[in-house]
Formats: structure tokens, sequence, C-alpha cells
């Protein structure tokens, strides 16, 4: 068992290497902020819902930007989703409520243009908190119907202790005010989340951290297996799970905890 353990940690670290690789030869694609999409032709009232699926909004993690999500970013349009758009919030940002109340002026933004009332959101790491923040803090929960994030540290990470000089890797230290707010009581938040945590995820320490659980929050829990951190926003196992939790509508009740081991695992 012990030797399996540590083969699969070899090929998620291999795995990992690879995609950082890749990530940085995009990463100069990514800097400059995205053209935003134009208005239907014929855009509907915000009263009649908009046409087609609801516009999806991804929000990268730290110190990275929209250049991640290339591969999901295909794998949505091609589901689907017409409306897919990235958001970038500054290199120089210190707080993640600033970066909160950005992304809220987006969505407003998006509601605006494609008529929709509402949004789905998919953020990978920091950006799953920064997501998270404006739903349940400044009332993003009448605006954002599915919240889907990849290992993003809910109760705070304790990697890397030499990179608490940034205020924003303090911010996801466990104990943090802001994670003390979100851990706070958010009756009647109307948003579904749905995060996907890895059991080889080197990032997130403990591993759990990127489990979602609060008990006013409707949540399902996806286990993933034999891929790391970086591996999450563009692994097709993990983006065919990404559209499963778009397209779900289903009644969970609050504090729901499902989890499905193994989804999303690497063979």
């Amino acid at each position: 068992m012990e030797l399996a353990k540590v083969t699969a940690l070899m090929k998620a670290t291999a795995l990992e290497i690879a995609i950082l690789t890749g990530h940085l030869v995009l990463y100069p694609s990514g800097i400059v902020a995205e053209r935003l999409a134009a208005a239907p032709s014929s855009p509907a009232s915000p009263s009649a819902g908009g046409t087609g699926r609801r516009p999806v909004v991804l929000l990268h993690g730290f110190v990275d930007n929209r250049s991640v999500f290339v591969l999901l970013r295909r794998s949505l349009t091609r589901s689907g989703r017409d409306c897919v758009e990235s958001l970038n919030y500054s290199p120089l940002t210190c707080d993640l409520r600033a970066a909160a109340e950005l992304l809220g002026r987006r969505v407003e933004e998006i509601r605006a243009r494609t008529g929709h009332t509402e949004v789905d959101i998919v953020g990978h790491s920091l950006g799953g908190l920064i997501a998270r923040y404006y739903v349940q803090r400044l009332g993003g929960d009448s605006r954002v119907r599915t919240l889907v994030m990849l290992g993003t540290p809910h109760s705070g990470t304790t990697v890397a202790p030499l990179a608490d000089a940034h205020p924003l890797v303090r911010q996801m230290r466990p104990g943090s005010e802001v994670l003390r707010e979100l851990a706070a009581p958010s009756p009647g938040c109307r948003t579904r989340f749905v995060s996907f945590w890895s059991d080889l995820d080197q990032v997130m320490v403990p591993v759990e951290t990127a489990r979602l659980d609060h008990p006013d929050l409707l949540v399902h829990n996806v286990r993933v297996s034999g891929i790391g951190h970086l591996a999450l926003p563009v692994h097709p196992t993990v983006a065919a799970g990404v559209r499963e939790a778009l397209e779900g509508d289903g009644a969970e009740v609050p504090g729901a905890r499902e989890e499905e081991p193994g989804a999303g695992a690497v063979a």
C-alpha cells in the first residue's frame, strides 16, 4: 500500500511539473484582460432571465491569471456555454475583500449585458475563496446560481510558511479574519456550492481543507484522486465534473456534504 501511495504521488508530481511548464508558456497570454463578449443581438430583459444557459465567470488563484483556464474554458464552450468569461484581479491586490468587490462589479456588468439574472462561477484555489466571500458576505447569492471551487482552502492552508509576508497568503491561513467571516452563520444563502478537493494536493495542507463544511450552505464535496493542485483546472475528468456540477439543479439541503470517492480519479 505504501509503495502504491509513493507511486501515485510521483505520477502526480510529474504531471504537476508538466502542467507548470506548459502554464509558464501560456502565462504571458493571460496578463492582459480579455475582451468582453459582445452583447446578444436581441438581448432579453433581466426580468426574462436571459436566453440560453447562464454565463460562467472563471476566477484564477494566487499569482496567476486567466490563462490557467484555457482548457476548461474550451470544454465549457464546446458543451454549449456561449458566454464564458475570465476575470483577472490585479497582482497588486492585497485584500481578498477588494477582489470580491471587483468580482461583484463584473457580475453586474455581465447581467446587464446578457440579460441573465444569474451567473455561475468557477474559482481555482484563492479564486474560490474570493467568489465565496462575494456570495456569502456581499449579497452575491442573489446573483450566483452555482459556485464551483477547485482546490480552495476553506479552512486555511499551512503550506509555505515563508509566504506569510503577503497579505493574501495570511488571509488563507487557518483562523484568519476572512476565514472567520466565512465560517460565520449564513442563513438563507441561495447559491449551490460544489467543492472539488484532491487527495494529492500538496498546496492544500491538510488536503481536507479544500472540503467545504458549513451548516447553512448547500454544499456538495467531490473528492478527486491521483492529481495535484495545478491539475485541477486543466484535467479533462475534472472538467467533466465541473460541467456536470454547473448543469445540476438538485434540491440539496443546507449542510449537505455528499461525497464521491474517486470522482475524477486518474487511472
